[in-house]
């Protein structure tokens, strides 16, 4: 019988024995598994011990991939986009006073270098697993304190990954070299980016598509084929295993097949897991713990107090009270699984002591012990503290950390919108765009060279794959029709010379993408081409030319990012949020500086995606007019469009603002009776509808039904005022805005809607 399997025979057998005392004890099981791995270790010579560690370690290298396949699955970018400021200002306050701390600790006692980085990178992590089961034994997992404390925690898990890609960085060259560093993080981020944008586009799709062959056996074989898949990868790029593994769980983890993969994965991630933590126990060796026990006792002290308060200062400096600074600091004061995962990094690298892991080991179990005491006696720590503080200085605290925003809040909120808007912009589609000419450059170019004759044609295509990369993109990046960006500009004209120039930063971020291929490929150095990349840009912008696919593409992409949020809305198509509802309605008097023009002359809807649907008229109601209506004195215009857009529009009309609007569905239904009414419809496209495959020009819906394409909606999410270019597919739903005389048409053509929300009645006159 081979020994690996006698092995596991005597592992799982004393973890099972184990960690069903430590249950009945209502004590961790982490702690139960590494006490069995001690049992069955070679430092442990009376009872049975484990012949093959080789295959051990085999197996416990596996049980990091799973442990973080299994934590990417329980943390997606809903998540983290729903994790406050204060957890951000938490967890880097925590994390980055830990490493210091740490490694000031570690040089103090007299250990190497790399032995105090890796200590530092140890207890900068808190423990998920510990902190959960402490707060559901208290029952204080509905407190205010808590959710902020999950929200820091989702925050380290990310700051986790970045610590292992740098503590990796460092253990090669043995020193800390900035640039190599910063070159490091870079691509790392990069190549992030690249992968959660490809994968949140191609994977749900994948499984969409071949959701009818996907019987349990089946997911899970492809769930753990992407897990290596992603591993493989990660190695191939110079990354850790631990990272593709956890970025592999995250792209599962927003999809609707979320809850079934890990309810399948779950009895490989204990089995795997189990043997990891049994391996940690194996590597306990008493003599050292007794050699260390002072290095242990003063990095418990560390660990507890260093946590305690740091992260206790992070909350605060969020404006967080005092009191639940001091609930998050005692939850988050120990290390656990992640220490472990660092050690072990440490260990595989060869670059850390062979006593720095038991001293973890045993500090983590002292940690795991104390920290239900103090999560419980938090109150009694908070009002200490209190009364230690000086009079003073509470007083400061408490006045810091009122409800009353500070003074940058009640400046302007719409520059800061627009700030926030225009970072988030450019680095999404600075990276896109390089990401397309990277692909163009180390992929497609190198296999076009291998499989064409002439070179020239290879540089040829890869050069227009690189274009067409960024073609798409362009649009988007420049983001000159954006809400904040209209707000702004019509707002005041002192906002305009910088709205002017932070767009000529994206324009020239542009040009020097798409110069990079040339230099790349073509090997084209002259600087001359940059004033013909630029005319090339502008023509693109002007045209129009990609939008749809962009539309298309952004369509798709916002649906499977979605997808799992959708899903729990299947069923309930009434509760879902129509356009018309995002839509809302809005009368406005005709100023006078508008008499005379025509509609067309106004072009609201190209500058504000604002729309006028009636003109009122002395009395009469001219539905959907034309753009060469002109307008009178006392004219009343009816307006459809989002709040933020009515609002621009108010704004540079110079005119007050309204406080609440109704949408267009209450619109349409107050004045339903009225000769003069307009309905609102959504037109489900079927497979073998007249519009399938139809551009929104082409179907020329406007000129047979007397109507206005107030937008579309694709995968259950709204796209208002899409570009006529846009390809109307199957299963889209089709806004259009019209009068009764549009209805009749429509119900005479024989459109129709989905079955849970039947075209409404036509009133009769």
């Amino acid at each position: 019988m081979p020994k690996l399997i006698s092995d596991l025979a005597v592992m799982l057998l004393t973890a099972g024995i184990v960690t069903i005392l430590f249950r009945r004890l209502g004590q961790p099981l982490v702690l139960g598994y590494i006490l069995a791995g001690f049992l069955v270790g070679p430092y442990m010579p009376f009872f049975f011990t484990v012949a093959d560690s080789a295959s051990i370690e085999t197996w416990s290298e596996i049980g990091i991939i799973v442990l973080m396949f299994g934590l990417g699955l329980e943390f997606n970018l809903h998540k983290l986009a729903s994790v406050g400021g204060t957890a951000v200002i938490t967890a880097l306050t925590e994390v980055l006073g830990m490493l210091v701390l740490g490694y000031l600790v570690g040089q103090a006692m007299g250990w190497p270098m790399m032995d105090s980085i890796f200590l530092g990178g140890m207890l900068s992590m808190s423990s998920t697993t510990i902190i959960i089961k402490a707060f559901d034994e208290l029952g204080v997992r509905k407190q205010p304190f808590a959710e902020l404390v999950f929200g820091t925690l989702v925050i380290e898990d990310i700051a986790g990954i970045f610590m292992m890609i740098i503590l990796s960085t460092v253990s090669v060259s043995k020193n800390i070299s900035g640039a190599a560093l910063a070159l490091q993080l870079g691509e790392l981020v990069l190549y992030l980016a690249l992968w959660l944008i490809l994968g949140i586009y191609i994977l749900p799709t994948f499984l969409q598509k071949a959701r009818d062959f996907m019987n349990d056996e089946t997911l899970l074989i492809v769930s753990l084929g992407i897990c290596f898949g992603m591993v493989l990868l990660a190695e191939a790029l110079g990354f850790s295993s631990a990272l593709g593994a956890f970025l592999a769980g995250s792209l599962l983890a927003g999809t609707v097949h979320a809850e079934r993969v890990e309810h399948l994965t779950g009895g490989i991630k204990d089995l795997f897991g189990t043997v990891f933590f049994l391996s940690v126990g194996m590597m306990i060796d008493p003599s050292m713990i007794v050699k260390y026990a002072l290095p242990i006792l003063i990095i418990t002290l560390v660990t507890i107090f260093g946590k305690l308060i740091i992260s206790s200062l992070g909350v605060l400096l969020s404006g967080q009270p005092l009191r639940i600074a001091v609930h998050c600091g005692a939850s988050l004061a120990q290390i656990g699984e992640f220490a472990f995962i660092i050690a072990t990094l440490g260990m595989n690298l060869g670059v850390i002591s062979d006593y720095l892991y038991p001293i973890i080991v045993s500090v983590s179990v002292i940690t795991t012990l104390t920290t239900p005491a103090f999560i419980k006696n938090a109150d009694r720590l908070y009002l200490l503290v209190r009364r230690l503080l000086p009079k003073k200085l509470g007083e400061k605290l408490e006045r810091y950390t009122s409800d009353t925003p500070p003074a940058s809040e009640t400046q302007d909120s719409d520059w800061a919108n627009y700030l926030r808007r225009y970072v988030r912009i450019t680095v999404l589609y600075g990276v896109l765009m390089f990401g397309a000419t990277l692909i163009g450059q180390l992929l497609v170019y190198p296999f076009l060279q291998d499989n064409l004759p002439d070179a020239r044609i290879a540089q040829a295509v890869s050069i227009l794959f690189c274009a067409l990369g960024i073609s798409l993109f362009i649009r988007p990046m420049l983001d000159l029709h954006s809400t904040e960006y209209t707000t702004l500009w019509v707002k005041n004209r002192y906002y305009r010379l910088p709205l002017i120039a932070l767009t000529a930063l994206r324009f020239m971020l542009i040009v020097l993408i798409a110069f990079f291929p040339l230099q790349t490929i073509l090997q084209a150095r002259s600087w001359l081409l940059l004033p013909l990349i630029a005319a090339a840009i502008l023509l693109i912008y002007r045209s129009g030319w990609m939008s749809s696919a962009y539309v298309s593409a952004e369509a798709r992409f916002m649906a499977n990012f979605n997808e799992r949020n959708l899903q729990r809305e299947v069923g309930v198509e009434d509760e879902m949020e129509w356009l018309d509802e995002a839509l809302y309605v809005q009368k406005l008097s005709c100023p006078q500086e508008l008499y005379g023009k025509t509609l067309k002359q106004l072009a609201w809807g190209s500058h504000f995606s604002v729309n006028v649907i009636q003109v009122i008229r002395k009395g009469k109601v001219r539905n959907m007019p034309s753009g060469t209506l002109e307008l009178h004195e006392g004219d009343l215009l009816v307006l459809v469009g989002k709040a933020e857009d009515l609002r621009s529009l108010h704004l540079s009309l110079g005119m007050p603002e309204h406080e609440e609007l109704p949408t267009l569905r209450a619109y349409t239904e107050a004045q339903a009776d009225s000769p003069y009414a307009v309905f609102a419809y959504a037109i489900k496209v079927r497979k073998d509808s007249e519009l399938a495959g139809k551009s929104i020009r082409s179907s020329a819906l406007r000129e047979k039904y007397d109507c206005m394409v107030l937008g579309l909606q694709r995968n259950r999410l709204p796209i208002l005022q899409p570009d006529l270019s846009m390809t109307i597919q199957p299963d889209d739903f089709i806004w259009i805005l019209g009068s009764r005389r549009m209805a009749e048409k429509l119900l005479a053509g024989g459109f129709d809607t989905d079955e849970e929300d039947p075209l409404p009645e036509v009133p009769a006159d």
